[in-house]
């Protein structure tokens, strides 16, 4: 794919718009377990992965006051999904193509721009990134060509880079980096190229490789009884997505993709550790437990997003928990333990599901044939292939106790495979014709579209009573909005195509402020404070999956209630306006 930033010949370089005069704040692993209020030292403001902030100047009373400070064009198109990371007013923020550009928080002035310079043969099927990391004195990048970047936090220069992937051969990252332990934890995609995930550690001084896990065990390891014959050197098992952290116990928990091929009949069994929660021995990486979400994938529900690690109670006991708005429908909660092991305690679909017939007693589901696709076997099911929740975040807020989910509601796939020929590397491998899947999106057959749809929905569970407090509706609109909630009782979300920034009362679910921004949001929000001021962050961009459910959406309903959504990236700083 065409680099959309030719100016830089290098490998990679910092372009410096002014020295700091202030002292960068080392993060450290006291700071990432229990970072201030002020700051968002990482891709969910904390290692439970509540997308919460704990600040509360802006509140459902004066949230109308909320006004725009400053923005910034990053001169890059596609999905720009990360969130800007703060310290103590230094903002970094990572967008498309592999940029990661320093401001001065409060007022966005540049500080220095890192831009990589990315093959000229590398094809983009995910052309995004999501993310820093931010770990003593420098500042961590996965990137699309498959390399770790390690870069001074002051300057932007290089310090170290090491490669963890051949994008020659499918593999790639976009994965915000999970730093703890003196460690960067990333995994790589491309299970759509017929490859065998992984998650790495790499030293964070040094970038040398500390241990590096397959989420796809081979003959004699745990797990290989549930593949057959060599089906697992490409099954899959992707790692999208930061994972979270229990920093007392030392472990961390990824969620995994869908395996490969797509068609369940081409790689029989189970499939461990696909389509999972995986817990990492933070020392040495080795899997100490798991849950899978679906055996032997049939629908491409990757279950990349990690649970949040949420105490709640059910039945009247406490359970120090593992939560997670699956993409097959479901609404999952676990229990986690400090030796490892995971338990199932419950699951419900939150969304239209018609492929499950129920849950064992441990959570594994039985399927109904007819909604299972397979090679020369075309079936329709619901929810779609892109989940009830696809890879944006939900939110949790302690001082309500509700758990927040973006979801697709009323959207359905027709699937059916075609026989496979040997793989390519670098060559898609997915075993679906790409025309199918990029027509295979449904309504429900209950869909009346002569009226608006209710399409995406904002939806908030009180976990403990395992019951839906609230939903919002959005009519007619692909939703892929991440989630911030905040202690000043507020959600705040983009996602949808009418390209606007929303805060909700975060008990109600009623609309408190929009604003219209350049493009759709699909960049997820965090919000930091400096001199005493709270602020909201987010990067508009709209693109990728966003952008390819849209257009499937404008074929399916009628003139006109679609919109095009402009292209462009652009980050979006508001805070009240100084009347209020």
């Amino acid at each position: 794919m065409r680099r959309l930033l030719p100016i830089i010949a290098a490998a990679g370089c910092a372009l410096t718009a002014a020295a700091h005069a202030q002292t960068y704040n080392a993060v450290t692993d006291a700071r990432l377990a229990d970072p201030e209020p002020g700051n968002w030292l990482q891709f969910r403001g904390n290692y439970s992965g509540w997308g919460y902030s704990p600040l509360d100047q802006i509140t459902t009373e004066n949230v109308k006051s909320l006004r725009p400070v400053w923005t910034y064009s990053t001169g890059v198109t596609e999905g720009h999904q990360a969130p800007p990371i703060v310290n103590d007013g230094m903002m970094y923020v990572s967008t498309p193509q592999n940029q990661v550009i320093a401001f001065e928080a409060a007022t966005g002035k540049e500080l220095w721009r890192y831009v990589r310079a990315l093959p000229d043969d590398l094809f983009q099927l995910h052309p995004t990134n999501r993310g820093v990391g931010l770990y003593g004195d420098k500042v961590y990048m996965a990137t699309v060509d498959g390399y770790v970047v390690a870069l001074d936090a002051s300057s932007g220069d290089v310090v170290w880079e090491t490669e963890i992937g051949d994008y020659t051969d499918g593999y790639y990252s976009t994965l915000s980096p999970l730093t703890a332990d003196g460690k960067i934890v990333v995994g790589v995609s491309g299970g759509e190229f017929g490859i065998r995930g992984y998650i790495v550690a790499l030293d964070a001084e040094t970038g040398a490789e500390a241990w590096k896990t397959y989420t796809v065990p081979e003959p004699g390891q745990p797990g290989s009884e549930t593949w057959k014959g060599d089906a697992w050197k490409t099954g899959g098992g992707s790692i999208w997505m930061q994972g979270n952290y229990d920093p007392k116990s030392k472990i961390a928990y990824f969620g995994t993709g869908n395996g490969g091929p797509w068609m369940p009949d081409t790689r029989p069994g189970d499939n461990l550790y696909t389509t999972s929660v995986v817990a990492l021995d933070m020392a040495n990486g080795s899997i100490i437990g798991h849950h899978q979400y679906h055996w032997n994938d049939a629908w491409d529900w990757d279950e990349v997003s990690a649970p949040l690690l949420i105490d709640y109670d059910h039945d009247g006991q406490s359970v120090k928990g593992l939560v997670h708005a699956g993409r097959n429908g479901y609404l999952w909660q676990l229990a986690r333990s400090e030796e490892g092991p995971i338990s199932f305690v419950a699951g419900q679909p939150y969304v239209r599901q018609n492929v499950f017939t129920g849950l064992d007693d441990k959570g594994r589901p039985s399927y109904d044939p007819d909604r299972t696709p397979g090679t020369d076997k075309t079936v329709t099911f619901c929810p779609s292939l892109w989940g009830g929740k696809d890879w944006p975040p939900e939110a949790y807020n302690p001082d309500t106790g509700l758990f927040y989910i973006p979801s697709h509601e009323n959207l359905c796939s027709e699937l059916g495979g075609a026989p496979m020929e040997a793989r390519e590397p670098g060559e898609l491998w997915i075993g679906v014709p790409l025309d199918v899947i990029l027509s295979s999106l449904r309504f429900h057959e209950s869909v009346d579209t002569s009226k608006p749809v209710p399409i995406g929905k904002l939806q908030a569970w009180d976990l403990s009573e395992g019951k839906l407090a609230w939903e919002h509706s959005f009519m007619d609109t692909a939703y892929w909005g991440p989630l911030l909630t905040t202690k000043g009782g507020l959600v705040f979300t983009g996602g949808t195509q009418d390209r606007m920034f929303r805060a909700f009362d975060a008990k109600t679910g009623d609309v408190l402020w929009e604003f219209p921004t350049n493009s759709g949001i699909t960049g997820v929000p965090s919000s930091f404070e400096v001199d005493g001021k709270q602020y909201v962050a987010v990067q508009s961009g709209w693109g990728v999956d966003s952008e390819r459910m849209r257009a499937l959406l404008e074929d399916m309903l009628p003139e006109g209630r679609v919109p095009e959504v402009p292209q462009g990236g652009v980050i979006w700083v508001f805070a009240l306006d100084e009347a209020s």
